[in-house]
């Protein structure tokens, strides 16, 4: 009796193991997730946002079989390295993985990033498309020409084919020039661009049963929620994340935010300011190079420029290589002012090599790739910003040099004595054997003291103001104390 019984239990066992596994086999894939990661994508597409969301797809995360990612879009866009860099990070989580979900608007680079996850969703009232090449310029935003079209398009075209969208209507988004209609052959609903449609085979022709224009020449394919589920692009509109949940069967599951780091949030606003941090810090070491000695200026110069690098490397578009360059550029601006008098060769190789080590951490590459044509575009944008920063360094060194550091050198108001020592004068041996009116060269560069040779004396000297280069012909136009005031002879 009790080995029946035995016998009795081991069966019932074999067929509850059975059944569930028959059970979870039946399931969809989705059903299986237990954790829903909802990555935020806010505001403009830039190499920090494509740092937190390589983050955020680790894989660690990835790799666990029961994790969903929900992709949020809300973004009008932003640069296009920036946006493929996210698209090649989500191509490396399985598409079944990966679900877009609009909860405003995909624009431009958003949608891109939109058509690289599995399924899309999409909140109602959202709009998604538009996502043609532009540059700005005196005339306002200019779309770019086939050059740049044509690899975005084959882009939209390939992640279309990969997760079942229209592909036709995928490449509408980046060229006005195409024309796509919605034709019924032999029951089935294709999308087809103008050309396509003219190459149909004589058969395929008179099986045409309904044809409509869906996006016309001349026109970006940008679509609202209902638009997008008609075309076959988004699966369900919904009003919330927990709609969205329920959509997928995954109500009960755990849902968990990834949200950029406060970190993060400061690298991306260092990133948006970096031209100006790059301005001032520059500004600053001009004014250390034509002021004497080593103070404030060249200390605060060099941390602006550090930190403009160091969040350049936190978002991978900085290594070693820039390091070197700008490294190398203060070592020769520091032979310059504390080495060699004057301004030469060490300067100029200095700034030369700052200017390109700054234009390379702006950037994720060293020279443009001529098949990625935004690449050149990035390039010539980054080289204006330092040329930018650069003269207006040199703008804003001149104008600290002239009004804000002689304001430091005043001594304060009051209060005084009633009688002044205005008329005294105190003659010292130096000042016995000059005069005013006296004439002479300059034997250093004054920027503004330095040294002069006056009736065949050297004398220590300071300028009346402005900068002059050694050699140059001075005379005394003033002595005040033991200072002796030169002017340049005109």
């Amino acid at each position: 009796m009790n080995r029946l019984i035995k016998v009795k239990l081991y069966s019932i066992t074999i067929w509850l193991t059975f059944f569930i596994i028959a059970g979870q086999a039946m399931l969809p894939e989705d059903t299986w997730a237990k954790t829903i990661y909802v990555i935020p994508v806010r505001g403009t597409v830039d190499p920090g946002m494509a740092a937190f969301i390589e983050r955020a797809l680790s894989s660690e995360r990835v790799s666990d079989p029961d994790a969903l990612f929900v992709i949020d879009l809300d973004t009008f866009g932003g640069r296009v390295d920036s946006a493929l860099d996210i698209v090649e990070s989500l191509l490396e989580v399985p598409k079944e993985k990966t679900v877009a979900y609009v909860s405003n608007k995909a624009i431009s680079a958003g949608a891109l990033i939109a058509l690289a996850c599995g399924r899309l969703v999409m909140k109602h009232h959202t709009t998604i498309g538009d996502c043609a090449p532009i540059t700005f310029s005196s005339e306002g935003p200019q779309i770019l020409g086939e050059k740049f079209q044509s690899p975005l398009r084959a882009k939209f075209r390939s992640l279309a084919k990969r997760n079942g969208y229209p592909e036709s209507l995928a490449e509408s988004m980046v060229t006005a020039e195409m024309e796509v209609y919605e034709v019924i052959i032999n029951d089935e609903k294709r999308y087809l661009e103008r050309n396509e449609f003219e190459e149909l085979s004589e058969d395929e022709m008179n099986s045409v049963t309904s044809k409509r224009t869906v996006i016309a020449e001349g026109r970006l394919l940008t679509m609202d929620n209902i638009e997008a589920y008609e075309l076959g692009f988004s699966q369900k509109s919904v009003s919330d994340i927990n709609q969205l949940l329920e959509f997928l069967e995954l109500e009960d599951a755990e849902v968990v935010w990834i949200n950029e780091m406060w970190s993060e949030s400061l690298v991306r606003l260092i990133g948006t300011i970096a031209p100006i941090l790059m301005l001032i810090g520059l500004a600053a070491l001009y004014t250390e190079i034509q002021a004497p000695g080593f103070g404030v200026p060249g200390i605060l110069g060099i941390l602006l420029l550090a930190l403009v690098f160091l969040n350049q490397y936190l978002v991978g578009l900085a290594d070693y290589t820039e390091f070197l360059f700008i490294a190398l550029g203060i070592v020769f601006l520091g032979i310059e002012l504390f080495v060699l008098p004057g301004f030469g060769i060490s300067g100029i190789a200095g700034i030369a090599c700052i200017m390109v080590g700054l234009t390379l951490s702006l950037q994720g590459f060293v020279l443009p790739d001529p098949s990625l044509p935004w690449e050149k575009n990035l390039f010539v944008i980054n080289i204006i910003k330092v040329l930018g920063s650069f003269l207006g360094a040199f703008v804003l060194g001149i104008f600290t040099i002239k009004h804000v550091l002689p304001k430091f050198s005043k001594p304060s108001q009051g209060p005084f004595l009633m009688a002044t020592l205005e008329g005294s004068y105190a003659e010292s041996e130096q000042t016995a054997k000059a005069k005013i009116g006296d004439s002479g060269v300059a034997l250093t560069f004054l920027r503004p003291s330095g040294k002069a040779q006056i009736n065949e004396e050297v004398f220590d000297v300071i300028s009346d103001g402005e900068f002059i280069e050694k050699g140059t012909p001075v005379f005394i136009s003033g002595i005040k104390g033991n200072t002796i005031i030169v002017s340049v002879r005109k």
